[in-house]
């Protein structure tokens, strides 16, 4: 492991290895990065220590479920949205902890104007790309709206969003 932990007094140290346990990757960075920064650490090593953490923690850490995919849950999610579902979009996203996935929203003619719905990572059964198509495809066509995913190829988390390519009741 880095160096770095043995920086942090044992209160901190505490507080990582909470925020491990209950799989809270970004808080524990954020506890280990603002403590050590003065010292010159920066944020990607800060990442490297939480990750020696949960590799230290291993089978204790409470992990994440991943967001379910199937149209049941996801009507359900888009149905609790305040506001008319006019389409499903899905879109990249990335951070440098877990790297791109896709984020599936709803998009709605209300005021909150779209609706988190799921986050889908690659895993071992298939890429996060082609599960999020297949969800959100599912869903569009459960829901009776189209779908939207500008760039199922690629990574681009700056590629046309609908609402920036058709209005967002135009039916397409």
């Amino acid at each position: 492991m880095s160096g770095w932990w043995r920086f942090l007094e044992e209160r901190t140290r505490r507080e990582v290895d909470a925020a491990v346990l209950d799989d809270r990757r970004l808080p524990a960075v954020r506890s280990v990065w603002e403590v050590l920064r003065p010292l010159g650490l920066g944020v990607h090593e800060a990442e490297r220590v939480v990750r020696a953490r949960y590799d230290v923690l291993g089978e204790r850490v409470r992990r994440t479920p991943p967001d379910p995919l199937d149209v049941t849950s996801l009507a359900a999610r888009a149905a609790a949205l305040p506001g008319r579902v006019v389409a499903i979009e899905a879109v990249w996203d990335g951070d440098t902890v877990h790297g791109w996935f896709v984020v599936l929203v709803a998009v709605l003619d209300g005021p909150a104007r779209e609706g988190h719905l799921a986050t889908v990572h690659d895993r071992a059964d298939g890429p996060a790309a082609v599960r999020a198509a297949e969800a959100g495809r599912d869903l569009a066509g459960h829901l009776g709206v189209p779908f939207h995913f500008p760039s199922p190829d690629v990574p681009d988390d700056e590629a046309p969003r609908r609402r920036t390519v058709h209005g967002p009741t135009d039916g397409r």
